[in-house]
């Protein structure tokens, strides 16, 4: 989006030799050591990223010659499975976890405590899921590699049924933050809005303008989204003392910036891009323009304590 484009390419490149086993590093440690692989998340936000540079670039030469083959691997290793139990599921869906694992992005661990183990099928990582086989099917078609791109719809569409018949909590209007063998876990928490905020959403506009409501109502601060809400119980309103309570409130109320631009961009989704949306994001925006000079000059804080 700022015209570096460069860059970007060299990031997607460097990024794609270091696919294993289906499965982008989340470290890199120093002195030469091997990348550790222990991210359910990153691999399908490698798809989003690769959509979103030629949306700017149009540069499909690089990505077919140099991206593709490990996108392609990429999906076939998670139909068949690798570690940490990531894996398809019958159902078109994505399982993952082990104990002792913590893969999403709410990860803090303390000693052996797993804040948010989160195992079983999460939603942000079904939405992921769907949006990287539809990003799939667009190149495909883009390639000429149509064998492939029948298998990817296929795979899409059984995605979408099985999320649609599996995450809807009809009772508070939103979606299930993760279902695991027929239990499902019905805290309110912010994953929820990449099912409507993706390029491809996986939920259909009406669930999608609920979903954004819900958060609205119960996640939404000046500046981010809350983990998770303030009427459940495990709620932790400040972000303070030593590790294990710090690590025990991250994922737990503590809220983040970085969750604004997901949630903006479904809430102009489902407003269909009117003006009056616009103006209200314009709003939420601007709240960042001072704290862009309290905590570190031209940055954002990394999280904010979900109480005022």
């Amino acid at each position: 989006a700022t015209g570096r484009h460069g860059i970007a390419r060299d990031i997607l490149d460097a990024f794609s030799r270091h696919v294993d086993e289906g499965m982008l590093p989340n470290r890199f440690p120093d002195a030469g050591e091997q990348p550790e692989y222990n991210t359910v998340d990153a691999t399908l936000w490698f798809f989003e990223s690769v959509r979103s540079y030629l949306r700017y670039t149009g540069d499909y030469g690089f990505v077919q010659q140099r991206i593709y083959p490990a996108l392609a691997s990429i999906i076939d290793w998670h139909v068949k499975g690798t570690r940490y139990g990531i894996r398809m599921e019958p159902d078109g869906l994505i399982r993952c976890g082990e104990p002792g694992a913590q893969l999403t992005w709410m990860d803090a661990k303390v000693g052996d405590w797993v804040v948010t183990p989160r195992h079983g099928k999460p939603v942000e990582i079904q939405a992921l899921w769907y949006n990287a086989l539809c990003v799939m099917a667009d190149l495909g078609a883009r390639f000429g590699d149509l064998s492939s791109v029948a298998r990817f719809q296929s795979m899409a569409n059984q995605a979408r049924t099985s999320f649609t018949q599996q995450f809807w909590n009809e009772s508070a209007r939103c979606l299930y933050d993760v279902v695991d063998d027929g239990v499902k876990d019905g805290s309110i928490r912010p994953n929820q809005i990449f099912a409507a905020s993706l390029h491809h959403p996986i939920l259909d506009s009406d669930r999608a303008a609920l979903v954004v409501e819900a958060v609205a109502r119960e996640l939404l601060t000046p500046v981010g989204l809350r983990s998770l809400s303030p009427f459940d119980p495990r709620y932790r309103g400040i972000y303070e003392g030593d590790p294990w309570h710090r690590d025990g409130a991250y994922h737990q109320g503590t809220f983040w910036p970085w969750l604004t631009g997901p949630f903006i961009t479904a809430y102009i989704r489902v407003h269909q891009g009117s003006k009056e949306a616009k103006a209200q994001a314009a709003h939420w925006l601007e709240d960042f323009r001072g704290h862009m000079s309290e905590a570190g000059l031209g940055q954002i804080s990394e999280i904010f304590d979900g109480d005022a």
